[in-house]
């Protein structure tokens, strides 16, 4: 039997484990987070959207998600 490997993140404080490979892409549909009114940081680096496929999460990555809000 093959053992499925597994990382642990944090998002935002809060520990969490996925499965390895997973891309930054599906972390945020997973998450239902609205991509267009969220700024994604990735160990203290803003990330560019167009990028969130292509980046793979690794063991330990922290990710800081900051939701938008508007008013005035």
């Amino acid at each position: 039997m093959k053992k499925i490997k597994k990382i642990k993140i944090k998002i935002n404080g809060k520990v969490k484990i996925l499965p390895a490979r997973i891309n930054l892409s599906k972390l945020v549909i997973n998450l239902k987070i609205p991509v267009k009114k969220v700024a994604i940081e990735l160990n203290q680096e803003i990330i560019d959207k167009k990028r969130l496929s292509k980046i793979v999460l690794k063991n330990n990555d922290k990710i800081e998600i900051v939701h938008f809000i508007g008013g005035g």
